[in-house]
């Protein structure tokens, strides 16, 4: 089975591909993992990727393509392969369809995980972490015993400049933005498997598996 996952920031998304992957005893391809493997491994195109990142500028869509190609023709993707924060654009898309196509692969199902907007918000916006050891908290999902304190070290938690509403209400929006041309893209393929986020971890899992069957 060769899938792709999508959802946006707060979704689950990697608990739910860390839970597939052992699940379906498939391949888990993050793009963040290919590329320090390929630079690590000093292959062509992880050397390409390096010059850009170097400079600080962003690895050209044909270079990613290129790394992406070669990761899936490695031997642990035979029996398939979960594809996690690429493609993130219909060009994207496009190019891995190309090259799924050159490498004779299918992919199979495209699973996105769905939660409300004010939901998202709500579990971006209660992350808590603590200034000494940098253990992380929410207060409504995995609150610390006492209030404003950590329960590794008593140290004290506070809240990231990135995670109030502002700032996660601009990372929200964002993602929607870029994303929804990417889902429509996919339902049209007929390949887009929606699955509802907002409920409790095992039952997500439970939707996705019956999604791919």
């Amino acid at each position: 089975m060769n899938l792709l996952i999508m959802g946006p920031p707060g979704a689950g998304k990697g608990t739910q591909a860390e839970r597939m992957v052992k699940e379906m005893q498939i391949t888990h391809i993050s793009t963040g993992d290919m590329f320090r493997a390929a630079i690590a491994n000093g292959t062509e195109m992880g050397m390409k990727a390096k010059e850009y990142m170097d400079k600080g500028a962003l690895v050209p869509d044909e270079v990613v393509i290129g790394m992406v190609k070669d990761r899936l023709q490695e031997d642990d993707c035979k029996e398939g392969f979960l594809l996690d924060g690429f493609p993130r654009t219909v060009e994207q898309a496009v190019a891995l369809d190309e090259t799924l196509k050159d490498l004779n692969i299918n992919l199979d199902a495209v699973i996105n995980i769905e939660v409300p907007l004010d939901k998202l918000m709500a579990r971006l916006t209660g992350r808590r972490v603590c200034k000494s050891c940098g253990a992380s908290y929410h207060v409504i999902f995995n609150p610390p015993a006492e209030e404003g304190k950590c329960n590794s070290c008593g140290g004290e938690l506070y809240q990231r400049d990135d995670d109030n509403e502002q700032s996660v209400g601009t990372r929200l929006n964002a993602y929607m933005e870029k994303t929804q041309p990417l889902i429509d893209y996919y339902k049209e393929k007929g390949i887009l498997k929606p699955i509802n986020g907002d409920q409790e971890i095992d039952k997500v899992l439970e939707e996705v598996l019956a999604a791919v069957k």
